[in-house]
């Protein structure tokens, strides 16, 4: 979308190591610090469901960037009616889980924000 809105190739900085989201927000935190990066405000497209455990996983990486989150309503899934359908529960509490266990040793050591 970048290079199509023409973006030049040069200007483009990218996280292509991660395998989930935490992992995405902690290596592109190294990305930007190895290119000099100071991020002071950021925005985050991301499925809204998954919202939460997104701008955790962010604020844990960049505690001093003030993050905007633009959730996207995916799979029929929204605030309305995710408790509506087996999927959307299994989505919605699936994620709240994730919140809890992807940031146990962070809370323990008062790391997180």
């Amino acid at each position: 979308m970048l290079l199509k809105s023409g973006t030049p190739l040069s200007s483009i900085v990218a996280e292509d190591q991660s395998g989930w989201t935490k992992e995405n927000a902690l290596f592109s935190r190294k990305v930007s610090d190895e290119h000099g990066l100071t991020i002071r405000s950021a925005i985050i497209v991301c499925k809204s469901f998954h919202a939460r455990r997104c701008l955790m996983c962010y604020q844990l990486a960049f505690p001093e960037t003030s993050i905007l989150i633009a959730p996207v309503d995916v799979y029929g899934i929204s605030r309305d009616n995710w408790h509506m359908q087996a999927y959307g529960i299994d989505r919605v509490l699936g994620e709240l889980a994730r919140c809890g266990n992807q940031f146990t040793e962070e809370f323990k050591r008062n790391d997180y924000r």
